[in-house]
């Protein structure tokens, strides 16, 4: 079961002490969470281990049978009612129907025959007792049980009961240990859609996790819809379509309920979230007449916010069961009572509107500019889109639907994208449109699996620009940048710089122009941008597009403060409008790394991850985990390392993506120096290089000489990578930043003669710029401490080493705690062993948590803040306390190791 460790280690601990005392539990959660499955699993994990078992499963049909329930539990050892006593026994058999002419059965002697009799049956082997569905079990077989298990004592027995979330189970609603099975993690609905048979994408993929709210029964049912071809997208029109089975667990009561009842119901299923105060206004005035059926149905739960539907397949039942009609009246009602919403009004009327209709689509379009200001650009698109169906001339489809693929490159969804411009394509023959939807569909396609293809329609795109000097040149050659920098093919930089030589000069241009320079040559054209980038930065104020750019191109070029600085001021200004693209995100991720905020790069990681899984973007996908993995082999776990940065491989064509390859045979080289496997190390490293000895990929590929240099020396590999160095460097010419000096410094001081090493040392750690990247300035002072003590120069290498040490720590960098700790031990300096601080051990969501609860906020407000659930948020910290040796929230603040710095939250 997916995602369910935490759950199913808690059921299991339960069953484990019912060996030796009796244990009560009574287990709930919504329709389709998993409680059945849960169960399943705790009867074939006993019975494995010697228990006898006994179940049921409540019914409708059989809910208002007496004591049909107990019949269907002791169905399979009715024949050990001879042992009972006879009283006992005569008002048990008459209770289940088993005697002619008998006496009524007297309740209180038949719960004594079944306490007797599940004593008995526990007596050889301990007896897990499971009801299902509790909450239909018949009233007269739940009160035995509840009298059985208020008299269990010592008796090896275990009872569970399994009920749907809210339902009222009498004798059971108190007293008892719960276990509450709530929505699957959102990482846990993604790695389910990926193991259904037609995994969903794009927008069908992320409509599902939206409507399912972790739900395993409706992740599973929708995609399998969807994989057939439906439910089709619905847009912003109304839920999305539910499979009969669903409609089946979600409201089964619906058609039971009052006219009036279920009119409000609907209403309320056409409304969005945003929209149900006006919903409310368009309620019957008794309101408890109308929702008190409907909540006793479990469709909906009142509180002090008003009514709400209690999951949103609910939602989605009561919607997509009532006739188109009804739901039109709906539709038209809301529109009515928005009057003064216009954006809201605007996708009602759409919604009730069958036929092209002017007024609406100028309403939709109205509602897009609104969203775009916003930062919307899922929402802009959307309405694009629909205003482009209803528009009643095909011109203004084409170019609606064109500015649609422009809105939804930033959601990251190629196939939505992909989908607008075939469209535009159906509709005009518009030069300058159709060049606009094929820029949306090679930008996006920057962050796919397949840069050949890429690159060749962003060329062609730019070309064909070129020649008509249209503005979209530099947005092609931008995009055609990132293909570069992701696939390392030197044609690419040559055809970049031939059409970027037919560019005007201009100052709106500057940025784009910038970026496009450092992306694709930084040792080259591109390193001459680096005194202007504060310039060009302070010059782009609060574009928050320009500032990403231009982040990068900072740490293209080793300016690795000042790019960290601007991505933070950039995600300052996307916060306001959607997620950053994963694409760009991903260079902070690595800035963030190299300057040794690793909980942030974590973080980064994460986040795209999500997305990009989500969205079909295989190479984002592959960068996120390549970086990942980075973090995870400096902390010292090479397990979860390495199976981060496999799965990066996995996902990507290594002639086609070489920057992802090469940063991810780095990372499985630094997961084997961390168990001390200097050969495979070596290998790794080594591949970042071809057999002639030039880089795989002109930007990452220098990065790996050092690391190359150090595991070539304890394998005895000195000549060849000195051969290797020295070709390299040649290759990067003498303008080298301060970092790529340092580095290459420190692989000749690795692999120099012992006369000459030391220079090279000292000029490694001569620059102070060399400080924005403390790790590697960490690893060079390791490595020179080490020099230094082996020729005895003790009171030289101290300094070095603890310096070492000191960064190491604060990093939670675990293998090299220990080398330094044994150097500085070498030197004789006992060093005291600290332990990295446990935060590091913690995914990033966790410690973002962690971090805020420290901070005194409460669940619901850490939940506002990172856009989770308040009970989500109890549940990573039920998870984490263990991890962190704590038992109780009030003790976090001393947990948290205030040394690191605190990540930037960020949606």
């Amino acid at each position: 079961m997916l995602g369910r460790d935490t759950e199913i280690a808690d059921l299991m601990r339960r069953v484990a002490a019912g060996r030796t005392r009796s244990a009560v539990l009574v287990v709930e959660g919504e329709p389709g969470v998993g409680k059945s499955t849960l169960l399943d699993l705790a009867v074939r994990r006993t019975r494995g281990t010697g228990h006898r078992v006994l179940r049921a499963a409540g019914s409708e049909s059989e809910q208002h049978l007496a004591f049909a329930g107990l019949h269907q539990l002791l169905r399979p050892v009715l024949g050990d009612l001879d042992g009972l006593p006879a009283r006992q026994r005569s008002s048990l058999r008459a209770a289940l129907g088993l005697a002619d002419r008998a006496a009524p059965p007297d309740a209180l002697l038949v719960g004594l025959a079944v306490l007797t009799l599940v004593s008995d049956l526990a007596e050889p082997a301990p007896l897990l007792v499971v009801v299902d569905d509790a909450q239909r079990i018949d009233p007269a077989s739940l009160d035995v049980l509840s009298f059985v298990a208020r008299r269990m004592d010592s008796e090896p027995v275990t009872l569970l009961m399994g009920v749907r979330a809210a339902a009222s189970l009498p004798g059971f609603d108190t007293g008892y240990e719960r276990l509450a099975i709530g929505p699957l993690s959102g990482d846990a609905a993604n790695r389910l859609l990926d193991e259904q048979p037609g995994p969903p994408t794009g927008r069908t993929r992320a409509r599902i996790l939206q409507e399912a709210a972790g739900n395993p029964l409706a992740l599973v049912e929708l995609a399998r819809a969807a994989a057939s071809g439906q439910p089709e997208d619905a847009g912003r029109e109304g839920p999305l379509p539910v499979t009969d089975r669903l409609e089946e667990v979600f409201a089964r009561h619906l058609r039971h309920l009052p006219d009036t009842t279920r009119r409000a119901l609907l209403l309320l299923a056409a409304a969005d979230a945003a929209d149900a105060p006006a919903a409310a206004r368009g309620l019957p005035e008794a309101a408890d007449t109308v929702w008190a059926p409907a909540e006793r149905a479990g469709l909906v739960r009142r509180d002090s916010g008003g009514v709400a539907f209690r999951h949103p397949l609910v939602r989605s039942a009561v919607y997509h069961a009532a006739p188109f009609e009804e739901r039109r009246r709906a539709h038209l009602a809301l529109a009515r009572l928005l009057g003064e919403e216009p954006d809201r009004r605007a996708w009602h009327l759409a919604a009730a509107t069958v036929r092209p209709d002017a007024q609406v689509s100028a309403a939709l379009q109205e509602t897009a500019g609104l969203a775009r200001r916003r930062g919307g650009h899922a929402a802009a698109a959307a309405a694009l889109e629909r205003a482009a169906q209803l528009s009643p001339r095909r011109a203004d489809q084409a170019r609606l639907l064109a500015d649609a693929a422009g809105a939804a490159v930033l959601t990251g969804q190629l196939g939505w994208v992909e989908h607008l411009a075939a469209e535009v394509r159906k509709r005009t023959d518009d030069p300058a449109l159709l060049s606009r939807a094929a820029l949306a569909t090679g930008q996006l396609m920057t962050v796919g699996a397949h840069h050949t293809a890429a690159f060749a329609l962003l060329s062609r795109i730019a070309g064909k620009a070129a020649d008509a000097r249209s503005p979209h040149l530099l947005d092609a050659l931008a995009a055609a940048a990132v293909v570069r920098y992701y696939s390392g093919e030197e044609s690419q930089r040559q055809r970049i710089e031939a059409l970027l030589s037919r560019v005007p000069d201009s100052p709106a241009g500057g940025a784009l122009r910038a970026w496009t320079l450092a992306v694709s040559d930084p040792t080259g054209a591109g390193a001459s941008l680096a005194p202007a980038l504060p310039r060009l930065i302070a010059a782009a104020g609060d574009d928050a597009g320009s500032l990403t750019a231009l982040a990068v191109a900072a740490w293209l070029l080793d300016r690795t403060t000042l790019a960290t600085r601007t991505f933070d001021e950039a995600f300052g200004r996307w916060q306001a409008l959607g997620p950053l693209p994963a694409g760009l995100a991903c260079a902070a991720g690595w800035a963030y790394l190299e300057q040794g905020r690793w909980a942030e790069a974590r973080t980064v990681a994460a986040e795209i991850t999500e997305v990009a899984s989500q969205a079909g973007l295989a190479h984002a996908e592959a960068c996120a985990r390549a970086l990942d993995a980075t973090v995870l082999a400096l902390l010292g776990d090479p397990a979860e390392a390495r199976r981060n940065a496999e799965r990066a491989l996995a996902l990507v064509d290594p002639l086609e993506s070489r920057s992802v390859a090469v940063f991810a045979h780095r990372a499985l080289g630094l997961a084997a120096v961390a168990e001390g496997d200097y050969d495979t190390a070596y290998a790794r490293f080594r591949s970042a290089f071809t057999e002639d000895g030039d880089p795989v990929h002109y930007h990452v590929s220098p990065t790996v000489l050092a690391e190359l240099a150090a595991a070539a020396v304890r394998r005895d590999r000195r000549e060849s990578a000195a051969v290797l160095l020295e070709r390299s460097a040649r290759r990067l010419g003498p303008g080298l930043s301060a970092r790529a000096s340092s580095l290459v410094e420190r692989s000749r001081a690795l692999l120099a003669e012992p006369e000459h090493a030391e220079r090279h040392f000292r000029a490694a750690l001569a620059d102070e710029a060399g400080e924005q990247w403390p790790f590697e300035r960490a690893q060079t002072r390791l490595d020179y401490g080490e020099w230094l003590r082996r020729r005895r120069r003790i009171a030289e290498a101290r300094p070095l080493l603890t310096g070492a040490l000191d960064t190491f720590r604060r990093l939670g960098a675990r293998p090299w705690i220990e080398r330094a700790e044994a150097e500085l031990r070498a030197a004789g300096i006992e060093a005291n062993s600290v332990a990295p601080g446990a935060l590091t051990r913690l995914t990033p969501q966790q410690q973002q948590i962690v971090r805020l609860a420290a901070r005194g906020l409460t669940n619901r407000e850490i939940g506002e803040r990172l856009f989770l659930s308040p009970r989500t948020v109890g549940s990573h910290l039920y998870r984490v306390f263990p991890k962190l040796g704590i038992t109780a929230r009030s003790q976090l603040r001393d947990v948290v190791d205030n040394t690191l710095p605190e990540p930037a939250l960020r949606r």
